[in-house]
């Protein structure tokens, strides 16, 4: 048995999880679920652990709520983190709110998403995708 280290998100404390185990696994402080097939809005700080140490792929959607192709993606975004579950970790992080990301992650337009595998950024895609291509585009 495998253990992960996953980051949660809800009180950035990093966590080990057994790999058999994950649709159950729970954060040792906080009891929130560490895999949901949800995509979480996050900060700029735990994007930063997670992304150092997550043994899960972590993909990133960079958006702000002015954005009209971010707004339209958003619900796909949602349906590819249910389909990825298990296999990677899907987060939202909003630009406008946390301009200090767009700067170090050097986003120069919205929607963009980013793939980090172990502490990596592994892939970069800017503009709207439809479920199906993120699903392809993170799963791969």
């Amino acid at each position: 048995m495998t253990q992960l280290k996953l980051t949660c998100f809800e009180c950035g404390q990093v966590n080990r999880a057994p790999s058999d185990r994950l649709a159950s696994a729970k954060c040792a402080t906080c009891g929130s679920r560490l895999v949901t097939g949800k995509a979480p809005e996050i900060d700029l700080a735990t994007l930063q652990k997670a992304a150092r140490n997550d043994d899960l792929p972590l993909i990133v959607d960079f958006w702000a709520p002015w954005c009209g192709p971010c707004r339209q993606m958003a619900p796909e975004f949602s349906k590819a983190a249910n389909s990825l579950n298990g296999k990677a970790r899907l987060v939202k992080l909003n630009t406008e709110a946390h301009q200090k990301a767009s700067t170090k992650y050097g986003i120069r337009g919205i929607p963009t998403m980013i793939k980090f595998k172990s502490g990596k950024e592994v892939k970069r895609q800017s503009g709207a995708m439809p479920a199906s291509a993120i699903q392809k585009w993170g799963g791969s």
